[in-house]
């Protein structure tokens, strides 16, 4: 495994929607996002995704929507000759009290099991709170860009200590890469 950064999905790799992503056709990359995992894993990075997907609780997609929400990222990075090495995904609603849904760190959790790793100093890349929370609660490192919610986050403040602020994934990318 080379070194591992996890990357939350809506707002950092595909444009997000208040009404929420409930099908293939609402799922469109950022502009230079999917390249830019081109390049990450093309620079030996392990690749994952961890992403709240409260939508399924709510009844407004199904996990076989979601699944194929997640094959189309795939196929479109195939295209580019990269993948991502997992998806984790939390179907829970916030009121379930679940611990896979972040700010709770579960989903990080899972990822590192599944690479048996320490998620220390791993970089996270995400546009909210809850993305740079979780990966403090692990030891990871925060990074925010502001695709998505990330221009709110940011101008709310609060953000953990030591968090790097990017633009969008292709300058958070290379800011891993150099």
């Amino acid at each position: 495994m080379g070194r591992l950064v996890i990357l939350d999905r809506d707002g950092v790799i595909n444009h997000d929607s208040v009404h929420y992503v409930k099908s293939v056709d609402e799922w469109v990359p950022i502009p230079g996002a999917l390249e830019a995992i081109a390049e990450l894993k093309q620079s030996g990075w392990t690749v994952a995704v961890a992403t709240n997907q409260s939508g399924v609780a709510r009844g407004l997609l199904s996990e076989d929507t979601l699944a194929e929400i997640h094959q189309t990222l795939r196929r479109q990075l195939a295209a580019l000759d990269a993948s991502v090495d997992c998806i984790v995904w939390c179907p829970h609603g916030p009121e379930e009290g679940c611990d896979c849904r972040k700010p709770r760190p579960g989903l990080y959790q899972q990822i590192g099991q599944r690479f048996q790793c320490s998620l220390t100093g791993v970089p996270v890349i995400g546009d909210s709170l809850r993305d740079l929370q979780a990966a403090v609660a692990v030891g990871a490192r925060p990074m925010l860009v502001t695709t998505g919610k990330g221009r709110d986050t940011y101008e709310t403040g609060g953000l953990p200590a030591g968090t790097e602020v990017f633009p969008d994934l292709v300058a958070a990318a290379r800011g891993l890469m150099f």
